[in-house]
């Protein structure tokens, strides 16, 4: 079956890198009914006039991963929604194998980690999330989680919470019991949040986020141990 593909991806403050990943997703999604959508959550909208590529769908809206890619969603006309971190990227074969996961039945899923970087933590870090991912059925924002724009329909898309709209939003695909996979190739993310905060800080950072969150906190009180860009 022939499919068409939206990519979504959500920025602030990346204007640096927006056109690298652009490119990097009209290379990779070469040959293939593909759209890019970019949404902006500066008002100003600083990272997409700096696009080059002139096929880039550009928007702007409220600050917020959330809203941002639900805004995407919303004016996407693939029949997958694909979303991606602006400092991701996705393995070789990547949307033919999204594309064998949709026909086998499953309403969407997302691939391994991958950390840019040669230290030797970062491994030890890809191998725990392949592991919490397999035992949890819950894989994070930045593994590239795609879905059915059926299935997004269906779960009302991401709710507008300040954090862990990705868990939050998985949760809802698994009550609606839904399949999805965990394709077993890795997108490669940028290590600069690790780097920048603390490789040790930031993981139990994230543990305590999840368990704190699982547990009932409120997203709203959660973001007071976590800021960040979309």
């Amino acid at each position: 079956m022939n499919h068409a593909f939206s990519v979504v991806i959500p920025v602030l403050s990346e204007s640096s890198i927006i056109n690298r990943t652009v490119e990097h997703v009209c290379n990779a999604g070469a040959g293939v009914s593909l759209e890019v959508i970019v949404v902006d959550g500066d008002p100003g909208g600083s990272t997409i006039r700096c696009i080059r590529h002139e096929k880039a769908v550009t928007l702007i809206s409220p600050k917020g991963r959330g809203r941002q890619m639900n805004t995407g969603a919303s004016v996407a006309r693939g029949d997958i929604l694909l979303f991606l971190h602006a400092d991701t990227e996705l393995p070789d074969q990547a949307f033919s194998a999204i594309a064998s996961c949709i026909d086998n039945h499953y309403a969407g899923g997302a691939f391994d980690l991958g950390i840019k970087s040669q230290r030797f933590v970062f491994r030890l870090i890809e191998q725990m999330v392949r592991i919490r991912t397999r035992l949890t059925g819950i894989p994070y924002g930045d593994q590239a989680i795609f879905v059915t724009k059926e299935c997004f329909a269906e779960v009302k898309g991401f709710r507008e919470i300040p954090v862990m709209e990705d868990v939050d939003f998985m949760r809802r695909i698994k009550r609606a019991a839904r399949r999805f996979c965990i394709i077993p190739c890795k997108v490669m993310t940028s290590s600069r949040r690790w780097e920048k905060e603390g490789v040790l800080f930031c993981t139990l950072r994230n543990w305590m986020l999840i368990s704190l969150y699982l547990l009932g906190v409120h997203p709203d009180r959660l973001t007071k141990f976590y800021h960040r860009d979309p």
